[in-house]
């Protein structure tokens, strides 16, 4: 039996399989709503076998935006399109998950492919102001851009209530798993990161002061998501500066995370610092995702350059994570599931839907009577 394509149980909820789709913004949303585009890019992965697809970081204020193209869960009436897309998630065999977030120094940005800078006076002019930003501290996320005001007290409250409120959001739309976006540079990464963070109140200083906000927002999510049901967080084990977090400043905050009730760590890199710093090459991030795991005592999550079926399988089979997460991967191919069972001859991975299956079926012995397609 394949390690990869076997279930895993996570409280009172079964994955089909060990592959999960990582959180990817789009920036199509209009308001934070989604739209068909959403339904068909998250319904293929489903349909391609995946055990698990994680919705992208989904704001949970407005101002919690990374561009104005975001999905969003800070209204009641983003439920029922969010809903939708649950549905069809669970109608494919996947866990429907949504990753909830708020963009902090990072907001009020325009999209990738129009720029990715902070809006500006050609974006308000088509409709796109630019909006203030918040952080721990006072400092810019890139050298040059806006400097975010530092949250007040106030202003903590308020993000705290609103990742509840997105979350009871998100039970109600039917989604079955929650991610807690604490990395990339993002408001909660902020709190985190010695280079972002540099309050002198409860919320800075050493880190256990700059663990409070994130664990506090952990704790909150916890006591809302039902019992059986999984909590995810999403961490930047390292900064992308050399400076900055460090493994064990992770492997401690996991460690916390598992404390306060959160199932599943998954380790991501990078996102305060300009430059990313440390070496990347294929499964990078993995040592992070397997220290965690035998350091902290808490299931984690690999993601980042896992892109052929044996070395997924064998980041599960030798226990340096419970699961793997694959992004773009996935946008290049959805079906990779599908294909990764038979990559690793396994009987036991998701089965082709059946409006497929009967035609691959069909096609198999003549594919193998004619053998490899050669030049005529």
């Amino acid at each position: 039996m394949s390690a990869l394509l076997s279930p895993l149980t996570l409280r009172g909820l079964t994955l089909r399989n060990r592959l999960v789709v990582s959180p990817m913004c789009q920036y199509s949303a209009r308001d934070g709503f989604p739209g068909d585009h959403h339904l068909v890019h998250l319904g293929r992965f489903a349909m391609g076998g995946f055990g698990l697809v994680l919705l992208e970081s989904t704001a949970v204020l407005p101002e919690g935006r990374i561009t104005p193209g975001d999905l969003g869960l800070w209204s009641d009436e983003q439920i029922a399109p969010l809903a939708r897309i649950a549905e069809l998630l669970r109608s494919y065999g996947a866990v429907a998950g949504i990753q909830l977030g708020h963009a902090g120094p990072k907001a009020s940005t325009q999209r990738p492919w129009e720029g990715f800078g902070p809006l500006g006076e050609a974006d308000a002019a088509r409709g796109e102001a630019p909006w203030p930003t918040v952080s721990a501290s006072a400092r810019a996320a890139v050298d040059g851009w806006p400097v975010p005001a530092a949250l007040t007290r106030e202003g903590i409250a308020d993000v705290k209530a609103a990742f509840v409120a997105a979350a009871r959001r998100a039970l109600t739309a039917g989604f079955e798993a929650i991610e807690l976006h604490c990395a990339h540079g993002y408001l909660l990464n902020a709190f985190l990161s010695p280079l972002a963070n540099g309050r002198d109140d409860e919320y800075g200083g050493d880190l256990a002061g700059r663990m409070r906000l994130p664990l506090e927002i952990a704790r909150e999510l916890r006591a809302v998501v039902p019992d059986d049901r999984p909590l995810f967080v999403r961490v930047s084990a390292v900064d992308g500066a050399l400076d900055g977090t460090t493994a064990d400043d992770t492997v401690a905050f996991a460690r916390e995370l598992a404390a306060a009730g959160v199932d599943v760590v998954d380790c991501s890199s990078g996102g305060v610092g300009r430059r990313y710093a440390h070496s990347e090459h294929y499964g990078y991030q993995v040592p992070y995702a397997e220290r965690v795991r035998r350091e902290a005592g808490v299931a984690s999550m690999a993601v980042g350059l896992v892109v052929d079926p044996q070395h997924a399988e064998a980041i599960v089979a030798d226990g340096a994570a419970d699961l793997v997460a694959l992004g773009r991967t996935a946008l290049d191919d959805p079906n990779w599931p599908l294909r990764a069972a038979a990559a690793l001859d396994a009987a036991d991975g998701a089965p082709w839907p059946p409006q497929a299956a009967w035609a691959i079926e069909k096609r198999a012995p003549l594919l193998a009577a004619l053998g490899p397609w050669r030049p005529q």
